[in-house]
C-alpha cells in the first residue's frame, strides 16, 4: 500500500529552501547527495542524544513508536483525550501536512509545543534570534520557522485551542551540577533504526539544573504568519505559500524558481544512468546551457570570493567573465599575496591551463631562516560535545582527546616523536592532554608548527577551563604558563598574552608563499598535500621507498615499512586514500558528503569516531582497531606538514 504523500516538516523545510527540490526527493532517478545516516548524524551533532535529555525533562510521558501514519495518529489523539497529558513525537495531520512534534505538553486547552535542537545558543528571549530589522536572523531562520510550520498545523488540527511554541536549545551560560550527565545517554543502531536509551538514574533531581532553555517564540511565529512568500512571479500568505509547496508534493508538480547562487551547492547535483541530474535540469531550463558549459570553471571556484553573489546577480557566472582590473588594488594585511593578487592567481592558471606552482622563493626563505630547529608539528583531534561530561562544565566545551607530534632535526633526520589518544568512555582528557603535551614540547626552545588556528583555540578553551575548574589539578600553574609560551590570547580571555614560542601557521605560509593548481579553491591541508607531492620529484623520489616506520629511515609510532607514494597513472595518489577509512563499516560516500558538506570540519571523521566510543556499547576488539585507525591518520596529519616543509626547504635551500 502506498503511503500519503504528505508534506512533513522534513519536506516543508526542504521545499522552504527551494521548492523545485520537491520534485526531485526521493526518486531513484535524482540521486540526492545529502541522504545521510542517522547514525552517523546521531554521533556527529548529538542531536539524539538532546532528544532525550529534553524528554527526561518534561517526565511521565508517552512516545508514540509507531512509524505507521495512521498507527501513530490514532496513538496520538487517544492521548489527547485527555485534560492534561505530555506525549513525545506525537503525530498530528491536518489535510496534506503531517508532523512528528518533540514533545507535547497538553494542559486543558493549551499546547505547548517544543521543537528540540541540538544547537547552542546563549541564553536570552526570543528577541536573541532577531536582526537589527526585527526579523528572523538569517542564522536561525530554518530552526524557526520549523516550529512556526508546526504551530500552523497543530493549530488548524486543533483549532479551538490554544497553541504556545517554544525553541528548547543547549544553552551555554548555564553548568551542568552534576557529574557524568552524558553518560546516561547511549545511541544503539539496530534493525536499521538509530535510537537512544538512558543509563541509570534520569530523574529529575538526578540530573539537576537543566542545560536545555525553552524560548517561547510564539512572537517569532506571527512575523512568519504576516510574511509573503515569493513564488515564481506571485507573493502568497503563510497559508497559500504552505499550500502550495503540499499541493506540488502531491501531485508531484514541479515548481520551477529561478536558480540563485547557493544551487551549486546543491544535493540533486548528481547524473542518474540516461539522464540530466536535478541541478542539470533546473541551469538548463534557465539559461540553456550545453553539457560543456558545466564543465567550465565558475565564479563558485574562486577561493574566498566575496563578490559572488553581487557578479552573480549581474549575469556572470564563469570565470573567463572576469577580468584582472576587478582584481587591483590593496587588500592586504601585511601577507606577501593579497587576497585578491591571491585570487586572479588562482584564476589566471585556470584560464591559462597553467600546472605550474606559484612559489615566492625570497619571502618563503626569509620566512623559514627565522625558525628555530629541531621543529615541532602538532596536529589535534577535538570534539565539542552537547551534554557535559563533568560537574561545572558547560555544553559544547572543547574536549581534546587526541595529538600527533611530529619532530624535525636541523641535520634533517625526521621522527614521529610522540602522541596522545584517550577514548575512555566519561572521562575528561584535557588536563591529562595538555600535560602530555607539555612534557613533549618543553623538551626544547624550537619552533612548533600548526595548521590553521584550531590547535590555537583548544588550547586557550583548556586555559580557561583550568582557570575555573572546580577541582584544578596541583600543576594547574604550570599549565597555564606552558599554554601562554606556545599560543596567543583570544579575544574573549580575560587576560592576553602572546608565547615566545606562539605556533607558527603553517596554512599562513601556505597562503603567502605557495599556490599550486591543484589545490584549486581549497588551502586544506587535504589539498595541499597532494598538490605538494605531485610538485617535488624529490619527495616522489624519497617516499615511493618503505623507509618510513624503519629504524634507519624514519621512526614512526604506528606504521612500519611504509611508502607514502603511490603512483596511478602518473599522479601520487592522495596518501589519505591509503589508509583504511577509521570507520569501515560506515559508509564512506555519505560519511564524505556529511564533512564535504559542512556539516563536519576537517577531523570530522576522527571526531565521530570518539563520539562512538564514548556513546555506543562496542567490543574491546572494535575498540581497538578503531584507536589504531584513530592513531594512524593523526600521525599522517602532522607527517603532511613535514612533508609540506621539506617541499619548502628543498625549494628554498637548494
Amino acid at each position: 500500500m502506498t503511503s500519503p504523500k504528505y508534506l512533513t516538516k522534513s519536506r516543508f523545510k526542504l521545499g522552504h529552501n527551494c521548492p523545485t527540490k520537491l520534485f526531485y526527493t526521493k526518486k531513484k532517478e535524482y540521486p540526492d547527495a545529502s541522504l545521510n545516516d542517522p547514525f552517523l548524524e546521531a554521533l556527529a551533532e548529538g542531536g539524539f542524544q538532546v532528544g532525550e535529555l529534553a524528554k527526561c525533562y518534561f517526565p511521565n510521558g508517552h512516545n508514540i513508536d509507531s512509524l505507521d501514519y495512521n498507527t501513530a495518529l490514532q496513538e496520538t489523539n487517544a492521548l489527547l483525550e485527555r485534560d492534561e497529558v505530555i506525549i513525545y513525537e506525537p503525530a498530528i495531520q491536518y489535510e496534506g501536512y503531517f508532523i512528528r512534534i518533540d514533545v507535547l505538553h497538553k494542559k486543558g486547552d493549551t499546547f505547548h509545543l517544543y521543537e528540540v535542537k541540538a544547537k547552542s545558543f546563549e541564553g536570552g528571549d526570543y528577541t536573541t534570534f532577531l536582526d537589527k530589522k526585527n526579523m528572523p536572523s538569517s542564522s536561525w531562520d530554518e530552526y524557526l520557522i520549523d516550529v512556526a510550520f508546526q504551530k500552523y498545523v497543530l493549530q488548524n488540527a486543533f483549532p479551538k485551542t490554544n497553541i504556545k511554541a517554544y525553541l528548547m536549545l543547549c544553552d551555554k551560560t548555564t553548568t551542568t551540577t552534576v557529574e557524568g550527565l552524558n553518560q546516561k545517554f547511549f545511541i544503539d543502531k539496530s534493525g536499521g533504526r538509530t535510537t537512544t536509551r538512558t543509563v541509570g538514574d534520569v530523574s529529575l533531581l538526578a540530573l539537576g539544573v537543566s542545560i536545555l532553555k525553552a524560548v517561547n517564540i510564539d512572537p517569532i511565529c506571527q512575523i512568519y504568519y504576516d510574511k509573503s512568500y515569493p513564488l515564481g512571479e506571485q507573493n502568497f500568505s503563510f497559508k497559500e505559500y504552505c499550500n502550495t509547496l503540499s499541493h506540488a508534493y502531491q501531485t508531484d508538480k514541479k515548481l520551477v524558481v529561478a536558480p540563485t547562487l547557493g544551487c551549486w551547492g546543491c544535493e540533486f547535483s548528481q547524473s542518474a544512468e540516461g539522464r540530466d541530474s536535478g541541478f542539470k535540469e533546473c541551469i538548463k531550463h534557465w539559461y540553456n546551457w550545453t553539457d560543456n558549459q558545466f564543465d567550465k570553471p565558475t565564479i563558485n571556484d574562486v577561493w574566498n570570493f566575496r563578490s559572488r553573489a553581487k557578479l552573480f546577480n549581474e549575469g556572470r557566472i564563469f570565470m573567463d567573465e572576469l577580468r584582472e582590473d576587478e582584481f587591483l588594488g590593496d587588500d592586504s594585511t601585511g601577507a606577501t599575496l593579497s587576497t585578491k593578487e591571491r585570487q586572479w592567481l588562482q584564476i589566471d592558471k585556470t584560464l591559462k591551463n597553467d600546472s605550474e606552482a606559484y612559489v615566492d622563493f625570497e619571502g618563503l626563505k626569509e620566512e623559514m631562516d627565522k625558525w628555530v630547529y629541531p621543529l615541532h608539528f602538532i596536529d589535534f583531534e577535538t570534539s565539542t560535545v552537547a551534554i557535559p561530561f563533568h560537574k561545572g562544565m558547560r555544553p559544547y566545551e572543547a574536549i581534546a582527546f587526541q595529538f600527533s607530534h611530529h619532530v624535525v632535526y636541523e641535520d634533517g633526520r625526521i621522527e614521529h616523536k610522540g602522541e596522545y589518544l584517550n577514548t575512555e568512555q566519561g572521562v575528561f582528557p584535557n588536563f591529562d592532554f595538555i600535560r602530555n603535551l607539555k612534557n613533549e614540547l618543553d623538551q626544547d626552545a624550537g619552533s612548533i608548527f600548526r595548521y590553521a588556528t584550531h590547535e590555537n583555540t583548544i588550547v586557550n578553551a583548556i586555559y580557561k577551563q583550568l582557570q575555573f575548574a572546580d577541582n584544578p589539578p596541583p600543576d594547574r600553574q604550570a599549565l597555564l604558563s606552558f599554554i601562554e609560551s606556545i599560543s596567543y590570547s583570544n579575544s574573549s580571555a580575560a587576560n592576553n598574552w602572546k608565547g615566545s614560542r606562539d605556533m607558527i601557521d603553517l596554512l599562513v605560509v601556505v597562503k603567502d608563499y605557495y599556490y599550486h593548481p591543484l589545490m584549486g579553491k581549497s588551502n586544506s591541508i587535504k589539498k595541499v598535500l597532494p598538490a605538494v607531492l605531485n610538485d617535488s620529484l624529490e619527495l616522489q623520489n624519497k617516499y615511493s621507498k618503505p623507509i618510513y616506520g624503519t629504524k634507519d629511515g624514519i621512526p614512526s609510532l604506528n606504521f612500519k615499512n611504509w611508502s607514502w607514494i603511490k603512483l596511478e597513472d602518473g599522479v601520487v595518489l592522495d596518501p589519505y586514500k591509503l589508509l583504511e577509512p577509521i570507520m569501515d563499516d560506515i559508509d564512506q560516500v555519505v560519511l564524505e558528503n556529511m564533512i564535504t558538506d559542512g556539516h563536519v570540519a576537517d577531523g570530522g571523521s576522527a571526531m565521530m569516531a570518539y563520539a562512538r566510543m564514548q556513546f555506543t556499547e562496542m567490543q574491546q576488539e572494535e575498540r581497538i582497531v578503531l584507536q589504531q585507525s584513530l592513531l594512524r591518520y593523526c600521525e599522517l596529519d602532522t607527517m603532511a606538514m613535514v612533508l609540506i616543509y621539506e617541499h619548502f626547504k628543498a625549494l628554498t635551500h637548494a
